[in-house]
């Protein structure tokens, strides 16, 4: 296979980078939603386009529906690179780069005026395509927290604080095939803990939803 040039391995990591990035701005919550019937879950609840917040509508259906997609619009990108990249030259670094702009898409999504939801489900679905052992470590910390503290957006944190440590210090040269992918975790992480400041504060002054509980104002 020839060698791509500069020009056109800069082209194709746009483009794939773009693309992860629209899809990351499809905001399923709102989707979702309007397709169900729903109230919007900007206008209720934390105001949180996520499915934590969707399922404060009273619709698992909803929230299970939301989860997933958010979840496959992270995973999609990536592995698709993963297995189809290669010949355009888009190897780890354009993983971690598709990776990160998908969770950027979330967050900021160009369709819905760059005000998105909070990411973890999508950062979930990067994980998941990165490497299967690392996205079970981190939901098992996910889950563990989640368990004992009956707190979703405490899991959330520790989880996104775990990620890139998971990455760096665990086993196997396949977690750790690139510091590319190291640093868009690092990143995501970042801003999972940014994204969940307001959470933080109330878990600190004792007014924070726990998960099954009447959402309080503003949780």
């Amino acid at each position: 296979m020839e060698s791509l040039s500069p020009w056109a391995l800069a082209a194709n990591t746009l483009i794939a980078v773009l693309a992860a990035y629209l899809m990351g701005s499809l905001s399923f919550a709102v989707i979702v939603s309007r397709l169900m019937g729903l109230n919007d879950p900007r206008t209720y609840g934390s105001k949180n386009p996520g499915a934590t917040n969707v399922l404060r509508s009273g619709s698992k259906a909803a929230a299970v529906v939301t989860l997933l997609l958010d979840a496959a619009k992270g995973w999609l990108p990536v592995y698709a690179v993963q297995q189809w990249g290669a010949p355009y030259g888009l190897e780890a670094g354009a993983v971690a780069l598709v990776g990160l702009a998908a969770f950027l898409g979330h967050v900021f999504p160009v369709f819905f005026r760059f005000q998105g939801g909070k990411g973890v489900a999508t950062a979930a679905g990067v994980v998941l395509a990165t490497n299967a052992w690392l996205a079970l470590a981190v939901g098992a910390s996910w889950l563990i927290i989640t368990y004992f503290s009956r707190y979703v957006s405490l899991a959330s944190v520790v989880a996104a604080v775990f990620a890139p440590v998971y990455y760096v210090f665990g086993d196997g040269v396949a977690w750790r095939a690139d510091n590319s992918v190291a640093l868009a975790l690092v990143i995501m992480s970042g801003l999972l803990v940014w994204r969940h400041a307001p959470n933080l504060v109330r878990l600190v002054m004792g007014t924070e939803s726990r998960l099954g509980a009447k959402a309080k104002p503003g949780a």
